[in-house]
């Protein structure tokens, strides 16, 4: 089952999306054009001034993916996961800064010091976190102009590390309900690899185990929780961890020090969920929230599968969802290219220049395009992101790889550039 195709009339006024066969049917006896490839959106070519159903907007933020849906009422109709590109920003100003760092110790002519004349506002975010606000913002945007939302669901944190970290903290409901298990269990999962602190074992039960035991003072913190098999669970019994490890120096050396460090994945959701929900507020929709707790809560409990969409479609309070599909768009963010004008090798010396025009035979490097092969060694058909030259001989990565020098004469467009790929 695929997802809904979104709808706007001729007007450019959302409506509610419609299931693809009945969309085929109004493109089929000229109804309706497409206006979008990605994600696939037609325009009627009649106003409609029919009130709308309510469609609900939910967001699963990750680290690296974050999880979109629509829901009307309690059907799943839009599934989509964003892939971030923060580490790649990240690596970039990496680069940048060994770059420039090496042209500052070289003879070269003087530049004064500009390091003391930036600072940074309030708020302010490292952009490889920045970019994971502005890029779910950007399809929240989209979205919104495709389909009638009326309300977005935000997952405001993945783990409440504030009440895992002091379970006392408030709530007694809370403290001693299942959700609290979920929240705390689902952290050590991915804070222990998903495998036996003590053996590495994999793929099999475990015990939420206290590293330095109860019967000698051990709290209940998260700093002191691991994850055990029963074997060693029950080996180490009220041994503290300096006398179970006494032979073992290094896992001792490793467990101590990831006791203490915090998950970097949750730990980069959390710098940026508030940020995200104040900009969520600023779209006019009223915003609520809820915790990955409870989200795994409420799929474990619908017996659906593990992914991002459909995290973000068990946001929030949930009694029961109909999914009604099943192939959610793949969206991943791959930038507009770089600025830089002058390229250089891996010392910083300049090797080539990029020239100002970007637009080649009607194409430009980034837009998605499709080539059918007649003649020549590559005869085929080919769709995907193209890279353009002044020569006219273009490359396109597909999903199979990349085939290059494709000439622009075989090549038609399907969706212009506009920073993201997109699949299936």
């Amino acid at each position: 089952m695929s997802n809904f195709v979104f709808v706007i009339d001729s007007q450019k006024r959302p409506l509610n999306p419609i299931r693809p066969g009945l969309a085929r049917k109004l493109l089929t006896t000229g109804k309706a054009a497409v206006f979008k490839k990605y994600p696939f959106t037609i325009i009627l070519k009649i106003e409609v001034t029919a009130p709308q159903k309510p469609i609900t907007l939910k967001l699963d933020p990750g680290s690296r993916t974050t999880g979109i849906a629509l829901l009307q009422g309690e059907q799943v109709i839009f599934g989509a996961e964003l892939t971030h590109r923060g580490q790649a920003i990240k690596a970039c100003l990496e680069s940048r800064r060994s770059l420039r760092r090496g042209r500052r110790n070289r003879h070269t002519r003087y530049r004064p010091a500009r390091f003391l004349n930036r600072t940074r506002p309030k708020g302010w975010l490292a952009p490889s976190l920045q970019h994971r606000v502005e890029t779910t913002l950007t399809w929240v945007n989209r979205l919104m102009k495709l389909a009638p939302i009326a309300s977005i669901f935000q997952e405001l944190v993945r783990f409440d590390l504030q009440q895992i970290e002091n379970p006392e903290i408030s709530g007694l409901e809370y403290q001693q309900g299942v959700l609290y298990g979920y929240e705390i269990r689902e952290y050590l999962l991915n804070k222990w690899d998903r495998k036996c602190t003590y053996c590495g074992s994999t793929d099999i039960p475990l015990q939420v185990e206290h590293i330095h035991p109860k019967a000698k003072g051990g709290s209940n913190r998260i700093s002191n929780l691991c994850l055990a098999c029963d074997a060693c669970n029950k080996k180490k019994g009220t041994q503290d961890v300096e006398q179970f490890l006494s032979k073992k120096p290094e896992i001792l050396k490793r467990v101590l020090s990831q006791a203490k460090r915090p998950l970097k994945d949750a730990t980069a959701v959390n710098s940026t969920r508030w940020a995200l929900f104040n900009r969520l507020r600023m779209t006019g929709l009223p915003v609520s929230t809820g915790s990955g707790g409870l989200t795994k809560f409420n799929r474990t409990r619908l017996n659906l599968p593990k992914f991002h969409w459909l995290d973000a479609a068990c946001v929030g309070q949930v009694e029961n969802l109909k999914v009604l599909t099943s192939r959610p768009l793949l969206i991943k963010a791959a930038g507009h290219g770089a600025r830089q004008m002058c390229g250089t090798n891996r010392f910083g010396f300049p090797i080539r220049h990029r020239s100002r025009k970007q637009i080649h035979f009607g194409f430009q490097t980034g837009d998605i395009i499709g080539a059918t092969v007649t003649a020549g060694k590559k005869v085929g058909s080919y769709v995907g992101r193209v890279l353009c030259r002044a020569s006219g001989s273009f490359d396109i990565a597909t999903i199979q790889g990349r085939v290059a020098g494709i000439s622009h004469k075989y090549c038609r467009p399907i969706h212009k550039k506009d920073g993201y790929s997109y699949g299936f």
